[in-house]
């Protein structure tokens, strides 16, 4: 088994503008030479000093590949004929080996998130109307970056089907892992991302259910997708971060952006709600009618206004009942005449 590359980080390399003014220089003292060899050259002297002024000025640009540029929180991998060599870190003026390569296997991939959206009204085209061809950049981002993975439609642990969608933020902090450890990390992130948030939507319900224990230690518990949208969004950034740890990614911070029923369940669901809701208020109504007639009835007793008999009194509680707990106002019947 081979063993995992290990980033190891050029020092010293800032060495880019000295290489250009010394480059540039050299051509200057290739083309002076050049014209001098020619002068000698026309009086019947040796051809040497042209012969070496052409040779320079043919081979003199070899040092220009090997200057890198790199803005603050970029980094750059390279490799010497598919050797891992060191990577390039933070701003500056770089010079490297010229026949070093760049390696970037996510460069061409652009997910929706915030550091990889480039707004584009049309493809770039040449003037015969064939499509441009661009170079990808190489360099890869450490910047913190916020991935918003799709709508995914999952089923809770209750078997309901729920949409839900998350942001992951995360950056790259081992180089050589994120580029040789896996195929395309920007891509393996997603697909992670995607497995993750499965693998913990089922665990809770959507809504507070009996009976349902997710915390894993044997206790129902009151955790759900939508009262527990801080502890899911904690379990889901670490079971993305166990993941993707070998690719040489970190993960920040993982939020539930959009959480809903399926739409195949979601008027079932809101007439649920409803009628739940329904019942609580119609609960609520009923004691504080109860209430009310027991007030009643002891303030009557205490006061000695009128002495009703256990018929009358349950009629009175009839009454009061309808009235308090009547969804339209009472319109009560006056009796002109005797009592009984």
């Amino acid at each position: 088994m081979n063993e995992p590359i290990k980033e190891k980080v050029l020092s010293g390399k800032k060495i880019g503008m000295p290489v250009l003014f010394f480059t540039v220089l050299l051509y200057l003292a290739a083309i002076g030479l050049t014209i001098y060899g020619g002068i000698l050259l026309e009086n019947g002297e040796s051809p040497l000093l042209i012969v070496i002024g052409i040779v320079w000025l043919c081979i003199g640009w070899l040092p220009a590949p090997g200057l890198k540029v790199l803005k603050p929180q970029e980094a750059l991998v390279l490799t010497l004929f598919g050797k891992y060599v060191g990577t390039l870190k933070g701003e500056g003026f770089y010079f490297v080996n010229p026949f070093c390569t760049a390696v970037n296997p996510a460069a061409k991939t652009h997910l929706n998130q915030s550091g990889d959206v480039k707004a584009v009204s049309a493809p770039i085209k040449t003037e015969n109307g064939t499509p441009a061809v661009t170079l990808a950049d190489k360099k890869i981002s450490l910047k913190i970056m916020t991935l918003n993975n799709n709508r995914q439609k999952v089923n809770d642990c209750l078997g309901n089907p729920v949409e839900i969608g998350i942001a992951v933020m995360w950056r790259v902090v081992d180089t050589a892992k994120a580029v040789f450890h896996v195929d395309n990390y920007k891509e393996y992130l997603s697909l992670q991302c995607d497995s993750a948030l499965r693998n913990i939507v089922r665990i809770y319900p959507y809504d507070v259910a009996p009976g349902v224990d997710t915390t894993g230690d044997g206790i129902a518990d009151e955790g759900s997708l939508r009262g527990s949208s801080d502890v899911v969004a904690s379990r889901i950034r670490d079971e993305i971060q166990a993941r993707v740890g070998d690719a040489g990614i970190e993960i920040i911070e993982a939020r539930i952006t959009y959480l809903a029923y399926a739409t195949e369940i979601a008027a079932v669901m809101l007439q649920r709600q409803q009628a739940s809701a329904v019942i609580d208020a119609r609960k609520m109504i009923v004691d504080g009618a109860v209430g009310m007639v027991e007030m009643a009835l002891e303030r009557l007793k205490e006061s000695g206004v009128v002495e009703l008999d256990e018929e009358r009194k349950a009629a009175m509680v009839s009454n009061l009942l309808v009235v308090l707990c009547g969804n339209r106002d009472a319109q009560p019947v006056v009796n002109s005449g005797s009592l009984y």
